[in-house]
């Protein structure tokens, strides 16, 4: 299965890359073998990551074989603590389009399982990098852990590879100030509505995927229709009117987002709202994507109608001219 990466463009100016997503290691072709692996979450896709992904292109070059990123699906905390585990970043296809843009060759999600989580790192390494994926050499960071409870570091991981004739790299993190690039960050920030900051350290915008549901209409009574957006299975940014690019199966349009509720309206519901701007026609019961781009201006009352559709018809002009520029 093949996944296009759509970048951050019009829809006139599109570069495609593809990438091999691979669900079973019984259908890893041959030729997906025998080169450089490096194993784990890439939630978001940061550009720490991408910083290793570049380490292990080199790494597949010298080794003569593909360039695989190895991950599980779902995270293991999800089975192992699921009330620990944090809202996702990225959902596996979406994952697979940034690490293709990346320049990988393969995604392997591999299903995790009890009988996964139970295997020693020694055991893990065998049966998975050695026997299965018949790895040449390894990409990491210094924060890996492998195999069960976590057991297998990197101490363990370059014992086992100098034992297997693997060659294998730590990457230091990359850092972000006084801190380093990490999904946990890039989850606060997001959470935090500051998508500036946020996508700065993303090798793409922040996007959320979602259905078309309807809603209470007052939109369109006033002038600017929305899409209500529901069943959303990644992290929601925290509460804002946010400019967007929204991805339909026809097109893409600039867009205003409202996260939150109404409060003019006297509406406590935690709605996301998408005004399409420049679209015409009906959304119910459509997927769409909404790449976000910045935070416009928080969620507020307004002392009337009058006053609330010139607000909106200012934030549509601001989303509009920041779609425009980026």
């Amino acid at each position: 299965m093949r996944f296009a990466n759509i970048k951050n463009q019009p829809d006139n100016d599109r570069i495609e890359t593809s990438v091999d997503l691979i669900r079973r290691l019984d259908d890893l072709p041959a030729h997906l073998t025998g080169g450089a692996v490096t194993i784990g979450n890439f939630d978001g896709v940061h550009r720490g990551h991408a910083r290793l992904i570049e380490r292990l292109r080199s790494t597949a070059e010298n080794v003569g074989g593909p360039a695989v990123v190895f991950t599980f699906d779902p995270h293991p905390v999800w089975l192992l603590r699921p009330q620990d585990a944090p809202p996702p970043l990225t959902w596996i296809e979406r994952k697979a389009e940034l690490l293709a843009a990346q320049g990988i060759d393969a995604l392997v999600a591999y299903p995790t399982d009890e009988e996964l989580l139970s295997l020693p790192p020694a055991d893990f390494f065998e049966q998975i990098v050695v026997d299965r994926l018949q790895v040449r050499g390894m990409v990491e960071g210094p924060n890996f852990f492998f195999g069960h409870d976590r057991a297998g570091n990197v101490d363990t991981l370059r014992r086992l590879c100098r034992a297997a004739e693997i060659t294998v790299e730590i990457v230091e993190p990359l850092r972000n100030g006084d801190g380093l690039v990490s999904s946990s960050l890039v989850r606060t920030l997001i959470g935090d509505g500051d998508l500036r900051q946020a996508n700065s350290l993303l090798t793409q915008p922040y996007r959320i995927r979602g259905m078309v549901t309807h809603g209470a209409g007052r939109g369109s009574k006033i002038g600017f229709p929305t899409a209500n957006v529901d069943a959303i299975d990644t992290l929601l940014p925290g509460d804002g009117v946010f400019a967007a690019r929204s991805r339909l199966e026809n097109g893409t349009w600039p867009a205003a987002v409202n996260i939150g509720p109404n409060p003019t309206f006297g509406e406590r519901a935690h709605k996301v709202e998408v005004h399409l701007i420049g679209f015409q026609g009906m959304v119910y019961g459509r997927p769409i994507e909404v790449d976000f781009l910045e935070q416009l201006r928080p969620i507020r009352p307004f002392d009337s109608v009058n006053q609330l559709k010139q607000q909106l018809m200012d934030d549509i002009q601001a989303a509009k001219s920041i779609c425009e520029r980026m």
